[in-house]
């Protein structure tokens, strides 16, 4: 009987000494092969073209194009590439990118060989590994409230920033192509959601809590 294909690892990392420590004890497993290496996320999708990688071990705070980006990158190209992040950052905002990026493990470099090695084999499997401080990272974002403003519709949203910029009902109604009636109504339900009693309040509230961020006029 024929023993299976070892599993393909590629490795993304900056540090040298890190990518030369990762693929010693890797190529000591027997079920495991290095299949390529790179140091940025910089033309990293032709590289994995070529590496036919099962699973890529990645960095997160890498110059020219760091992890996160790399790992949006892979999943957009092969929805069905497994990433596990390797890194020695465990911010909540972090964790939670990494896995909305695509990636199916969150590890940290202190983890133990072994540990490396049953994530990349759970990995294959289709199973998720987090480090203790990411899964605690997750619980905190689960149980923290809702943003400001989280429940404001995409008109709102227009709305308000046109708020913000200090139009009137008329203006708003002109530049977004709808009546005074309705513009009326939009700034009713924004008052309302934010928990405010005037337009004053409501353009205050958005640029103290960064409502708006990432909104363009």
């Amino acid at each position: 009987m024929a023993e299976p294909n070892p599993i393909r690892v590629f490795i993304v990392d900056d540090q040298p000494v890190v990518r030369q420590g990762l693929s010693a004890f890797l190529m000591a497993m027997e079920d495991m092969d290095i299949c390529g290496q790179a140091s940025s996320g910089r033309d990293l999708l032709p590289l994995l073209e070529k590496a036919s990688a099962d699973i890529i071990l990645m960095d997160l705070k890498m110059p020219d194009v760091d992890g996160l980006e790399a790992t949006r990158a892979i999943m957009e190209h092969d929805p069905e590439a497994r990433v596990i992040v390797l890194t020695s950052f465990h911010t909540d905002q972090m964790v939670a990118a990494a896995l909305q990026a695509g990636a199916m493990g969150y590890l940290l470099k202190n983890a133990t060989a072994e540990e490396i090695a049953a994530a990349i084999r759970g990995a294959v499997a289709g199973r998720r590994t987090l480090a203790s401080e990411a899964t605690e990272a997750l619980i905190r974002i689960s149980q923290a409230p809702d943003p400001v403003g989280h429940d404001l519709t995409r008109r709102e949203r227009e709305v308000l920033l046109r708020m913000v910029e200090g139009m009137n009902n008329r203006q708003i109604a002109e530049a977004l192509v709808i009546s005074t009636a309705t513009v009326k109504y939009h700034v009713g339900n924004i008052l309302s959601k934010l928990g405010v009693s005037s337009r004053v309040e409501a353009v205050s509230l958005a640029l103290k809590e960064h409502i708006l961020e990432g909104d363009e006029g």
